[in-house]
């Protein structure tokens, strides 16, 4: 027999909702969700939801420091099962890292079983590992039992968890947080917490001091790991005063000398946040391309230190230029962000700069304090209306005994009898018959005194503000004194330093091994470079309908300068040129040159040298070598064209005469000090011509006259005698050349 189909029930009602309301609506729920109980820590106690949890989890389970240490696993299911329902792998991975002294300065939880590593290694699985509270978590915790916060029901209602952790401790700047929510992120690196509280003191002192009077105290981050911070102090001021920035942090190193004059350097602190393992990985792979010169060898010693060995190429290196390269290629430097953006009271997500931060922190440390001492007087005025019940009773004892043998309701008989309140009668008789042999009268006088005592304390600071700034100023003290620079947890482990200055060159020169190398450029603008200096080049395939343009020597360090019909000088490495296998690559690949423009020239920078650039249209001027170069793919504008007027030749600067030739073969003479030399501009006319540009110019020395090559490469030479008739002014319009002149009307002179 079939099954009986059952209709789907009618809906009760469909809505037509507009799809872009309801996405709207739900993404702005989960990214309010996601920027509230999930990425952004908390500027009171610097936690984020799931790290409190874990913490009040670990303090109903009795984890405090010195007890025993119980299991991760039982601590996880107790925090998802009552408090966070998420992945239990998240909340373990979020308690692993509160553990690991390599990632929160100040660890929160004490593990004791395999965490993790420096190297990016997997911790053990939580049922392997237990841990517990250490002394900074019992600070943050400190007077959670004397209603020193708020607290709120659970995800399902059926126990209460905090809103916010009393924090008597700067946690939020003092282990840092990072987190990505939806359209905001924050990143707060670690600090150190006696340099904080000595901060925090001056501001209970002076409650307007800006952020930068607090950097007399907060010098910068104090990494887990250590190592050296080389920001500039203007920097490190603007980033606390914005609360945006970054921390440029190197790895710490020394030089070690060995036998026969050799040396090793060992890299003792590493970034934080960087896994030491895929460090080493890069740098082993960088010597594979060879892009560490310097560098002969690279071995991991480490064992709980960190002991990280780099040998140089040879003992003649310069240590400091080697760990150049190294830091500008790996991640022994490594730029760590500051972005203080945090819940301010717990709800408004804001960037703040140091002193606001600490201000919340302190604010909060207050509103504890003045909880506490709520609960402490209720506390302490219950107490001695019990005490003053006590006494009446213990004054009576033979009436109060024969009351309670004899009435069936002796609670009012015992309040109308001795005037008692309902809570003294229910004491009385709650107390217990071996109690009566205690209940002396000097000792509840005494308890009695003592507690009004200590009353009048706590009324007198509810009562004035300054005394509860004195309290929360004697609290920062004692912290400080925890954590002071003495001590092995509170010493600082991050240094500053400027960052050394090198020559740019010379740094340049160490990321890349020197080789000489030929670079052959095609006809059409294909450019490879060959291994060696190869002369015979008459062996070399190029592409069908493409031929050898020209070739020069160079090394793989060399900078090359090619300057193109628009006027701009551009820059490249020859090293990042591809090899002599295959055709190369078109030039343009390497530029950004615009698809009208053509090289004119190309050649090896050397620096120091000066150029005459010229145009088709005959002019141009002198120029220095070092205002050609471009940092950028744009290149440099040097010599102002507009279409169609051109860039059409440039030629080096050798001697105090100047040779210009038109396409309309016609050719002049003059002295090279009638052109200016500029670092940008349009020139000034060289030779006037009617129809027809420039072709081509040269500069040549007077003494040793010009010389020319011809289509064949056969060279010819010219006296200033014989040159007579040539000779005259700049922007004349010149004559015919000599005989024997290339028809290609060119000096056929290249720039070395």
């Amino acid at each position: 027999m079939g099954k009986r189909i059952v209709p789907p029930e009618e809906p009760a009602e469909i809505h037509d909702v507009p799809l872009r309301e309801a996405l709207e609506e739900r993404y702005l729920a989960y990214a309010l969700s996601t920027i509230m109980h999930r990425a952004l820590p908390d500027a009171r106690d610097g936690l984020k939801p799931v790290h409190r949890r874990i913490l009040y989890g670990m303090r109903l389970l009795r984890l405090d420091p010195g007890t025993g240490f119980k299991k991760s696993a039982k601590i996880v299911g107790d925090v998802m099962g009552s408090f966070h329902p998420h992945g239990d792998q998240a909340i373990y991975d979020a308690m692993v890292r509160l553990a690991q002294d390599f990632s929160s300065r100040y660890p929160l939880v004490d593990g004791q079983g395999n965490f993790g590593n420096i190297d990016g290694d997997n911790p053990a699985a939580y049922r392997y590992t237990e841990a517990r509270m250490t002394d900074v978590a019992r600070l943050l915790l400190e007077g959670i039992d004397e209603d020193g916060v708020e607290f709120r029901a659970n995800y399902d209602g059926q126990s209460k968890e905090p809103v916010v952790l009393p924090g008597g401790f700067p946690n939020l700047l003092a282990n840092g947080a990072q987190g990505i929510a939806v359209g905001m992120a924050t990143s707060i690196p670690p600090h150190n917490a006696a340099e904080l509280c000595d901060a925090a003191l001056h501001l209970i002192e002076k409650p307007d001091a800006k952020s930068k009077a607090l950097l007399k105290w907060v010098k910068g981050p104090d990494f887990p790991t250590g190592g050296i911070c080389v920001d500039s102090k203007q920097a490190i001021a603007e980033a606390y005063t914005t609360g945006r920035g970054s921390f440029r942090v190197r790895a710490r190193w020394e030089q070690e000398e060995g036998a026969r004059g050799t040396w090793v350097v060992v890299v003792t602190e590493i970034p934080y946040l960087v896994q030491k393992s895929r460090m080493v990985e890069k740098i082993a792979e960088l010597l594979d391309q060879k892009k560490l010169p310097l560098v002969g060898e690279v071995r991991d010693e480490s064992a709980e230190d960190v002991r990280l060995v780099i040998e140089p190429k040879s003992k003649n290196v310069d240590p400091a230029l080697m760990m150049e390269s190294l830091f500008r290629l790996t991640e022994l430097e490594n730029k760590i962000p500051l972005n203080l953006n945090v819940l301010i009271k717990g709800r408004i997500p804001k960037v703040v700069g140091l002193a606001e931060c600490l201000r919340e922190w302190l604010d909060h440390l207050r509103d504890v304090l003045i909880r506490r001492s709520n609960f402490r007087k209720a506390q302490i005025e219950h107490r001695l209306e019990v005490l003053g019940g006590f006494l009446i009773a213990y004054l009576n004892i033979d009436k109060v005994i024969k009351i309670i043998r004899t009435e069936d309701e002796p609670k009012p008989e015992l309040m109308k009898a001795f005037k008692l309140t309902e809570v003294q009668a229910e004491a009385i008789l709650n107390m217990r018959l071996r109690s009566l042999r205690k209940l002396e009268e000097m000792e509840i006088r005494t308890e009695d005194k003592n507690l009004r005592a200590e009353l009048k304390g706590i009324n007198a600071v509810l009562a004035s503000e300054a005394e509860q700034w004195k309290k929360v100023g004697e609290q920062v003290g004692k912290v400080r004194d925890m954590f002071g620079p003495k001590t092995p947890l509170g010493k600082r482990r991050t240094t500053f330093a400027d960052a050394p200055e090198h020559d740019l060159a010379a740094i340049e020169e160490a990321f890349v091994e020197r080789e000489p190398v030929t670079v052959v450029v095609s006809d059409k603008g294909w450019i490879r470079t060959m291994k060696g200096h190869v002369e015979d080049l008459s062996g070399l395939a190029f592409k069908q309908d493409d031929k050898l343009g020209f070739a020069f020597f160079a090394e793989t360090t060399s900078k090359l300068l090619l300057f193109a019909t628009n006027g701009r000088f551009y820059s490249l490495d020859v090293a990042k040129l591809p090899g002599g296998r295959g055709h190369g690559e078109p030039i343009r690949l390497f530029i950004d040159l615009e698809q009208e423009a053509a090289p004119v020239a190309l050649f090896v920078h050397k620096g120091g040298r000066k150029f005459l650039v010229a145009s088709s249209e005959g002019q141009g001027f002198v120029v220095n070598e070092d205002d050609c170069v471009g940092t950028t793919k744009k290149g440099k504008q040097v010599l102002n064209v507009e279409m169609p007027n051109e860039a059409r030749a440039v030629t080096e600067v050798l001697g105090d005469t100047v040779a210009v030739i038109g396409e309309n073969r016609k050719m002049l003479v003059f002295p090279l000090d009638q052109v200016p030399e500029m670092a940008r501009g349009r020139g000034v006319r060289l030779q006037k011509y009617k129809d027809g540009g420039l072709s081509d110019v040269a500069v040549f020395d007077a003494k040793a006259g010009l010389t020319w090559k011809d289509s064949a490469g056969r060279e010819f030479s010219a006296t200033m005698k014989e040159l007579a008739e040539w000779q005259g002014t700049r922007a004349d319009a010149g004559r015919l050349p000599p005989k024997g002149f290339p028809k290609s009307n060119k000096f056929g002179r290249v720039i070395g």
